[in-house]
């Protein structure tokens, strides 16, 4: 049987503490609230106070349910105000003497058997339990935050935590309705291991031009559908704390380069540029604490009379290819207004693109998203054909074919040789150098990348990618046909992965080293991304569902040109390719589908 915990003790009343206090509060646990001071003891209150009250004002929370909480909940000054609970949680700042000087004084203040725990989201619980005569009674107990919204906690132990501890608080996760993941001590437990190293990656992406802020945060956002941006996030985090995580997971996590803070970070952090909490990071902020973002100088300024200026006309649009993502271009552009010339090898690719296009818009008229009439005038739209001859009058060509240079630069010596001057040449690879293909042509500059995400119908986003060659007026023309097509184009520079494969793959292959580090198991790596940072899917739910076999390909593209060490595709990925296991499409992956 598990230890009832009647009475447990939080030390530290930040945004953190608060809402742990109100997790346990919530949930029937007198708390005890510490601070160092009156002043602090009263901001931890009203952080309490306002979060409830923001509950009873949403409905979530019955008045009388917030007044039965607060009541729990015994503030107090010091640490001596804890001498009789079950359970003590830390939640100060993520400095290690701070935090031993804390766990050696609760040794000496509470009970014998009451346990231990810190709140630490990258420092070593084992460091902190020796400041303690009981370190077999010390854990982490890692809640995200938001913490009365947040579902994971991270149950850390260390090689001393006895097994009842780590069973009492299993349960005692369970009675908070909470879902825990049990892990050893290592730099940054599950979820900001792999967090952390994308955050350092986006900013690093962001500090060398190669994309705007705006545009990096729509691009995993609208590509990878995650709940906020990568910059948007270090904000909301604060700079200063994501500074301190990653240099301590650098320092203890073997120095891996991924997690080496970037240069940038440390500069806005001495400058107090520290995010939300002091009104300014990589955005501006209405006041500071306010998630309210406002313009300032780095807002890019969008009007219609912006978007068509330096642009070229662009009426009709040839596409190459008889793919999905071939299908799905000529659908988005024929349902824009434009004429499409499609373009197959041979009159029964034609027919079945045809048909798909045509299945894919009556599921449009049948989800009522679409009226009979708009997809008969988007299939009228299209004209088919076998032979690029008939793209010598289009205004655009948009080539996604197979995924193999030699063939994408065949094809844009022809279109040189068939296309009127001034059309632009756009191609859907994801992975391969723009310029190479731009190069296989007399006119370079006229050359760009426009990456569709899969289903292109229905994927808001659009890479625009320039190589040192296009010029302003193709890039320009990019952008305003991706407004015309009701899709979002963020611009980068011609490297690979662009944005999104860029920062999401490295992510993906973090994971699968831990995986294989036997650090945790895929199930609780999947519950910990998605429960503790929002992500609509886990790293191997979305590795199946992508195929393993493109995975590795994107991430030996990435580690070729980048020659980053932390880039190697993990071992365990490479010999699941070699065995066949590809994920969902040949039924087995990093799960086995065919027992579902």
């Amino acid at each position: 049987m598990a230890r009832e915990f009647t009475s447990v003790g939080v030390v530290g009343l930040g945004t953190m503490g608060a809402g742990i206090v109100e997790v346990f509060a919530r949930n029937g646990v007198d708390v005890v609230a510490v601070e160092i001071s009156e002043a602090a003891l009263e901001r931890g209150r009203s952080t309490l106070t306002g979060s409830t009250d923001r509950a009873v004002a949403k409905g979530k929370l019955a008045e009388a349910d917030r007044d039965a909480l607060l009541s729990r909940v015994d503030f107090q000054v010091g640490l001596d105000a804890l001498h009789s609970v079950d359970l003590v949680i830390e939640a100060v700042p993520e400095h290690l003497d701070l935090k031993q000087r804390i766990f050696a004084e609760l040794d000496r203040v509470c009970k014998p058997e009451a346990i231990l725990a810190t709140n630490t989201s990258s420092l070593s619980v084992t460091e902190i339990s020796v400041a303690t005569t009981r370190p077999n009674q010390v854990i982490g107990i890692h809640f995200f935050n938001p913490a009365p919204v947040m579902k994971l906690v991270e149950v850390v132990r260390t090689v001393v935590t006895s097994a009842d501890v780590v069973a009492d608080v299993e349960a005692l996760c369970k009675r908070l309705g909470k879902v825990d993941v049990t892990i050893s001590d290592r730099a940054g437990f599950i979820a900001n291991a792999l967090l952390f190293g994308y955050l350092n990656h986006a900013v690093g992406m962001f500090e060398s031009h190669y994309a705007t802020r705006e545009d990096i945060d729509a691009a995993m956002k609208l590509g990878c559908g995650l709940p906020m941006g990568p910059l948007a996030l270090m904000d909301l985090i604060g700079l200063d704390t994501a500074y301190e995580i990653l240099d301590t997971m650098y320092r203890r996590g073997g120095r891996d380069r991924r997690h080496a803070p970037v240069p940038l970070i440390k500069q806005m952090v001495t400058a107090g540029l520290l995010g939300r909490k002091s009104g300014r990071g990589f955005y501006t902020y209405e006041r500071p604490g306010s998630p309210v973002v406002v313009p300032d100088e780095q807002t890019p300024v969008a009007t219609e009379s912006a978007l068509a200026d330096g642009t070229r006309g662009i009426t009709k649009v040839g596409v190459v290819g008889s793919g999905t993502m071939a299908t799905g271009i000529i659908e988005v552009f024929a349902k824009a207004g434009y004429e499409v010339v499609s373009v197959t090898r041979g009159a029964e690719k034609s027919a079945k693109v045809f048909e798909a296009v045509k299945t894919s818009l009556n599921k449009g008229v049948v989800r009522g998203k679409l009226s009979e009439a708009d997809r008969d005038a988007a299939l009228g739209r299209i004209n088919w054909s076998a032979t690029l001859e008939h793209l010598a009058d289009v205004d655009l060509v948009v080539e996604a074919v197979i995924e193999e240079l030699s063939v994408k630069k065949a094809l844009f010596a022809s279109l040189d040789e068939i296309c009127k001057p001034g059309v632009v040449l756009a191609t859907t690879t994801s992975s391969l150098p723009v310029i190479d293909v731009a190069m296989a042509t007399q006119r370079p500059a006229d050359v760009v990348g426009l990456h569709f995400f899969n289903p292109a119908p229905i994927m808001p986003l659009v890479e625009v990618v320039q190589t040192i060659r296009t010029s302003a007026e193709t890039t320009a023309t990019a952008k305003a046909v991706c407004v015309a097509l009701g899709k979002t184009g963020v611009v980068c520079g011609d490297r690979s992965g662009f944005i999104v494969n860029a920062l999401l793959f490295p992510y993906l292959n973090d994971a699968v080293k831990m995986l294989e580090a036997s650090y945790s198991t895929a199930d609780d790596i999947d519950h910990a991304m998605k429960l503790g940072c929002g992500y609509p899917m886990g790293p191997f739910e979305l590795l199946d569902v992508v195929g393993l076999d493109v995975s590795l390909a994107i991430q030996r593209e990435l580690y070729l040109e980048l020659r980053e060490p932390g880039f190697a595709p993990a071992p365990l990925l490479e010999h699941l390719v070699t065995a066949g296991y590809l994920g969902r499409k040949t039924g087995r992956g990093f799960r086995d589908h065919t027992r579902r």
